[in-house]
C-alpha cells in the first residue's frame, strides 16, 4: 500500500533500517533444535505474566494509596467502585502465583535436562536471580492491602530477619523503618515493590533474554560435542515453535480469568495492631522455609535455620559451577538427578507439613490434630484439637 511505502521510506531515507530488519528476520525465523518442544514454552509464560503484572500494576497503582489510613480503603474503592477493578486486581494477584509456578516449571525443566552447563552457566545464574526477585515481589506486594493477614505475616517474616548473625536487627529495623511494622514499613515496601524491583526484574529479563538468544536453546549433547545440527532438521522459532507458545498462552489467560472470577482473592479486615490473628502462615512459596525454621531452636537454633534456608538458593545459584560433567542427558546424570528429586521432594514435603500444621484434619474418619512440627496426634471423638478442619491455618490471600 502506497501509505506504507511511505512510511517505512520515511525511515529507510534517514537510517540503516536494513540491518535492524536482518537483525530482526534472524531472531523470529531462527532455528531451534530438533528436540523443542511443548515443554520450552514455560520461559515465554513467564515473560508475558511479567507483562501483564506490569500492566495491571500500573492500573492497581491509579487508586492506591500507601498509608496505613488509606491503603485498605482504596482497594476496598477500587474492587467494589471502579469499573473492572476487581478484575485486574484479581489478575495481579493471581498473577503473581501463576509466575511463580511458571518460573518454577522452567528451572525444573532447565535442571533436569543439563541446560545449564557450558556455555549456558550465566543463563542459568540470571534465571536463579530472576526467581529469587520474584519471590521477593510477592512479599513485598503481600503487606500492601493492609489487612489483618498481611500485617502480621509481614510482622512475622520481618522477626525472622532478626535471627540473621550479627547484621539481623539492624535488617529487621532496616526492612521495618522501626521498631514495629507501621507506616514507615508499608511505605519502604511500596517503594521496593513499585520502583526498585520493576527495574531490577526488567534488567535481568532483558539480559537472560539477551543470553538465551546468543546461545540458543541447549542440545541433549555432551558439553564437548558440537551443539550445531543441519538448518533442516531445526524447527522454526516462527512459525512452528510460536503457535504452540500461543496455544499455552490463550489456555493460560483462560485459567487466570477463570480463577480470578470463580476464587476471588478477600481483601480482609483492616489491619489492627492489637490484634493478633490465630495461626498466621506466609504465601504457598515460602510455607517450606517456614516450615525448616520451626525445627531448629536454642541459643544457635535460629542461625543455623536462616543458613538452612540459604543454602538452596545458594547452591543454585553455583550449581553449574559445580556439576562440571560433560553429560546432558538425565539418564546419564543419575546423582545430579537424584539430587535434584531429592531437593524437590523435599521442598513440596515441607510445604505441605506448613500448610497442614496447626490444623484438625479426618483421615478415613478418624480425626487428628497436626502440630506446629507436623506430627499427628489422634484426637478423641468431640475433642477438639485447637486448629481448623483442612484449611491449613487461616492465611488468606492477599495483594502482590
Amino acid at each position: 500500500m502506497g501509505w506504507q511505502r511511505s512510511f517505512l521510506g520515511f525511515f529507510d531515507a534517514r537510517f540503516d533500517t536494513d540491518t535492524g530488519r536482518k537483525l530482526v528476520e534472524k531472531q523470529v525465523f531462527k532455528r531451534l533444535p530438533p528436540h523443542t518442544g511443548w515443554l520450552h514454552v514455560f520461559a515465554s509464560l513467564s515473560l508475558f505474566l511479567f507483562i501483564s503484572q506490569t500492566v495491571t500494576g500500573i492500573l492497581l497503582l491509579m487508586y492506591y494509596r500507601p498509608t496505613p489510613e488509606a491503603a485498605h480503603k482504596s482497594i476496598q474503592y477500587l474492587t467494589g467502585e471502579v469499573q473492572f477493578g476487581w478484575l485486574y486486581r484479581q489478575v495481579h494477584a493471581w498473577g503473581a502465583t501463576l509466575m511463580i509456578m511458571a518460573l518454577l516449571l522452567h528451572m525444573c525443566r532447565t535442571y533436569f535436562m543439563g541446560a545449564y552447563k557450558k556455555p549456558r552457566e550465566l543463563t542459568w545464574v540470571t534465571g536463579v536471580l530472576l526467581f529469587i526477585v520474584t519471590i521477593t515481589f510477592g512479599f513485598t506486594g503481600y503487606l500492601l492491602p493492609w489487612n489483618q493477614i498481611a500485617f502480621w505475616a509481614t510482622t512475622v517474616g520481618t522477626e525472622s530477619a532478626a535471627k540473621v548473625p550479627f547484621i539481623g536487627h539492624w535488617l529487621q529495623y532496616f526492612l521495618r523503618g522501626g521498631d514495629v511494622v507501621a507506616g514507615e514499613t508499608l511505605s519502604r515496601f511500596f517503594v521496593v515493590h513499585v520502583i526498585i524491583l520493576p527495574w531490577v526484574l526488567t534488567g535481568l529479563v532483558g539480559l537472560h533474554l539477551f543470553l538465551m538468544r546468543l546461545n540458543n536453546l541447549s542440545s541433549s549433547k555432551r558439553v564437548d560435542e558440537s551443539e550445531e545440527f543441519p538448518p533442516e532438521t531445526g524447527i522454526p522459532f516462527f512459525p512452528v515453535h510460536a503457535a504452540k507458545e500461543v496455544s499455552v498462552l490463550i489456555l493460560l489467560v483462560a485459567v487466570l480469568v477463570t480463577l480470578s472470577v470463580l476464587l476471588p482473592w478477600e481483601i480482609g479486615e483492616p489491619a489492627d495492631p492489637l490484634s493478633t490473628p490465630s495461626h498466621i502462615k506466609p504465601e504457598w512459596y515460602f510455607l517450606p522455609s517456614y516450615q525448616l525454621l520451626k525445627y531448629f531452636e536454642g541459643p544457635y537454633g535460629a542461625f543455623i535455620g536462616i543458613i538452612a534456608c540459604t543454602v538452596p538458593f545458594v547452591l543454585l545459584i553455583v550449581w553449574p559451577f559445580v556439576d562440571r560433567g560433560k553429560e546432558r542427558h538425565p539418564r546419564k546424570r543419575p546423582l545430579a538427578v537424584s539430587i535434584g528429586l531429592v531437593g524437590l521432594v523435599g521442598a513440596l514435603f515441607l510445604g505441605w507439613l506448613g500448610h497442614v500444621s496447626e490444623t484438625d484434619i479426618n483421615v478415613f474418619g478418624q480425626r487428628y490434630h497436626i502440630d506446629l512440627l507436623g506430627w499427628p496426634h489422634k484426637l478423641a471423638d468431640g475433642e477438639e484439637g485447637g486448629g481448623h478442619d483442612g484449611a491449613g491455618g487461616e492465611s488468606a490471600p492477599g495483594e502482590h
